[in-house]
């Protein structure tokens, strides 16, 4: 971190720096005076010298940027501008003026709350009393612009005019993939997908009267498939890029920025539509509705073809302001995912005990695992796909440079199953975008497998899920639904609640207790159990699998008969012990990873694991998790202070567990070497055949 005087004055408090340029902050440190150890600046407004506390200093950058970036005249800005509340008075922290009535209000800038959902309450007043169509507010790290279209409704907008520009030239602005590039609110305002749609629901969505998960579901779903017709124009830009920044141009947002402000060749590019444009709401709900409808031509299955947008035209005009500057298309889907854990976890998924599992704890286990073009993988508790994702992009790097035609039959090798529909349809949408198209995510019960083929018996369950249903069963051992011959499982199923039916007990071994040298039906299993049990059918000889169990599994004595039923039929490979936060906000549950590979002293039936009575056990403990005690990612930092991004522009999530590097070579690494690399080592010197 930075020891500089700004930095120092801005520790521990909610102000940050995030959206400015790093010249403007040096050159604001250039302007500093002290005296008796004060901090003083002369105001760039009001030519005079000022105590620069936390929210001063944020306001003087954001002088600075309206000056330098935007060319308003001094003349046109005014700092603690009053406004009246009938007898009451406040004062506005930067006010600017209209070009042609220069006491009338335009833009309003509050900086003074630092807290977004409370500097936009003090917006809408402001803008309210004065009549202002625009109002900004920031605390630093983060900047949210507002369009005032009634008293009552205030919509994001993408940018501010500058000083020669009218509103309408914003709104009405040619807007391509490259300006999404430019404009991405992730990287330029420090703000996730998650906490947008929370900002959404407290303006909209908690008083709307429909489904949000639905309904955000359905602008997500849309938005992405905007993206995705832009898909040649990402690859002639990415291309550029690379050529011009390097293999890792992402990791430099303003240099990117900086590029394509300056890239002017694509005049031929696609204009996005999922914008709002200035027209009438209804006008824009047509568009969006008809929007949505390609979607769900193209990608199938995941809502019915009557579906319709059930947001009113003034709601959707607002989630839409909120949503379009979001960049949900980068190479790990992330951005994506953490909203809809958000979004489920509200409804039936963290009732189960299962949530979704996060992205580095998958792509440590993917790195372990070392899956392979031609092998066969499944999750069995699937979530929001996480791990078939992953698998897809570790071996393909799909999203970046799309899935090949040759590489499509490959992917169909992947499977995901889950028995919670709405998951199913996340996990679906995802891994039809990684997947370019193809899918095996199935809504299915896992344990229950008897039942499966009453399921395929149903025609509309059937023409959704029955091609991926047709290619699962190739994959039987013999004729039942029991046992499979996948290469590799991945899962995270759910460990809250027992299994108490009867009819699906009996079917496992670990059903049954010994009582007087006899085997009795157990009344209720622990969900999570049967899953080891299931997950095992699944596996081939020599089959390889990573299971996210509770740690009382690894430690109960009650739990010893488990223990041994696993070493019995298995190479007991790794124990990865997960940090405390890494479920949360949903459950503090101790967690572990256990690895584990699939007995087999025949090269002709899988990878070889021949049978040994003693042999080593990688163990690890996570002691940097990636998570802090709420529940909220921490993120690596530069030394300003800012989130770093990764070559992929994604934020780096600050763990232990992997090296967040883009290729072996040391110039990408962005983390050192975690329990992944030091895993792969031991590996090899262990010579495990999926590592040789």
């Amino acid at each position: 971190m930075n020891e500089s005087p700004i930095y120092k004055i801005l520790k521990d408090t909610p102000y940050g720096l995030n959206i400015f340029k790093p010249e403007k902050i040096s050159q604001l440190e250039e302007r500093i005076v002290w005296k008796d150890s004060n901090p003083y600046v002369v105001c760039l407004v009001r030519n005079k010298e000022i105590l620069l506390k936390p929210e001063e200093i944020v306001r003087q950058l954001y002088i600075f940027v309206l000056m330098e970036d935007y060319n308003y005249p001094k003349s046109r800005i005014k700092l603690e501008h009053s406004i009246h509340f009938g007898r009451e008075k406040k004062s506005a922290d930067i006010v600017i003026f209209d070009k042609d009535r220069p006491t009338v209000e335009y833009i309003v800038i509050e900086v003074k709350k630092p807290n977004e959902k409370l500097g936009k309450e003090q917006l809408k007043s402001y803008c309210n009393a004065t009549g202002c169509p625009i109002g900004v507010w920031t605390n630093g790290s983060q900047v949210s612009k507002y369009n005032r279209k009634d008293p009552n409704y205030f919509e994001e907008i993408t940018d501010i005019p500058n000083s020669e520009q009218s509103l309408s030239d914003i709104l009405r602005e040619r807007y391509t993939l490259k300006e999404l590039i430019i404009k991405d609110k992730i990287p330029n305002e420090g703000k996730s997908l998650k906490q947008i749609i929370l900002s959404l629901e407290d303006e909209v969505l908690a008083n709307a009267g429909v489904d949000v998960f639905e309904e955000v579901f359905k602008l997500i779903f849309t938005k992405l498939y905007d993206e995705h017709q832009s898909k040649t124009d990402k690859e002639i830009l990415y291309r550029t890029l690379k050529k011009n920044l390097g293999n890792h141009w992402y990791q430099d947002f303003n240099k990117v920025k900086d590029y394509l402000s300056s890239f002017d060749d694509d005049s031929d590019f696609r204009v996005l539509e999922f914008r709002n444009t200035g027209q009438s709401d209804t006008e824009l709900k047509k568009k969006i509705q008809r929007l949505f409808d390609s979607a769900k031509r193209a990608w199938k299955g995941i809502f019915p073809d009557e579906s319709n947008i059930e947001l009113a035209p003034s709601h959707l005009a607002i989630c839409i302001s909120g949503l379009q500057d979001v960049k949900l298309f980068n190479t790990n889907l992330q951005v994506i995912d953490e909203a809809f854990e958000y979004l489920v976890s509200k409804s039936s998924k963290g009732e189960k005990g299962q949530y979704f599992t996060p992205r580095h704890v998958i792509d440590m286990c993917v790195k372990m695992l070392n899956p392979k073009k031609g092998e066969f993988m499944i999750d069995t508790a699937s979530g929001s796909c996480g791990f078939p994702v992953h698998n897809i992009f570790y071996i393909f790097n799909s999203l970046l440079h799309g899935v090949a035609d040759k590489e499509k039959d490959d992917i169909e090798k992947i499977f995901g199953i889950d028995f919670d529909e709405k998951v199913v349809r996340v996990a679906r949408t995802l891994n039809l975008i990684a997947g370019d198209g193809n899918t095996n995510v199935l809504h299915l019960n896992t344990l229950d497998y008897d039942r499966w083929n009453e399921n395929s018996e149903n025609a509309k369950w059937s023409g959704i899920y029955g091609e991926g249903f047709k290619r699962l069963r190739k994959l039987r051992k013999n004729s039942s639904n029991k046992e499979f011959l996948f290469d590799i499982l991945m899962a995270n199923p759910p460990f809250a609640g027992d299994i108490k039916e009867s009819r699906i007990i009996h079917k496992y071994e670990l059903g049954y207790k010994q009582k007087n040298n006899k085997k009795e039906p157990k009344k209720q299993v622990g969900r999570d159990i049967l899953f080891i049990e299931r997950n095992l059918d699944f596996l081939k000889p020599g089959g390889r699998m990573a299971i996210v169990l509770p740690q009382g599994r690894f430690n109960n004595s009650t739990d010893e008969e488990i223990r041994k039923f696993i070493a019995t039929r298995t190479r007991i490979i790794a124990v990865v012990g997960l940090h405390p936060n890494t479920f949360k906000p949903h459950t503090g549950t101790k967690t572990s990873i256990l690895f584990l590979q699939k007995w087999n002293d025949n090269p002709k039936t899988g990878e070889l694991c021949p049978k040994l009575e003693d042999y080593s056990i990688f163990f690890a403990v996570s002691e940097k998790g990636g998570k802090d005690n709420s529940g909220e990612y921490i993120y690596v930092k530069d030394e300003l202070g800012k989130p770093k991004i990764d070559g992929n522009g994604h934020l780096i999530i600050d763990n232990d567990l992997y090296n967040h590097a883009l290729n072996d070579s040391n110039d990408s690494k962005e983390l050192p070497d975690g329990i992944a690399e030091k895993f792969i080592k031991w590996a090899k010197e262990n010579e495990l055949s999926f590592w040789n």
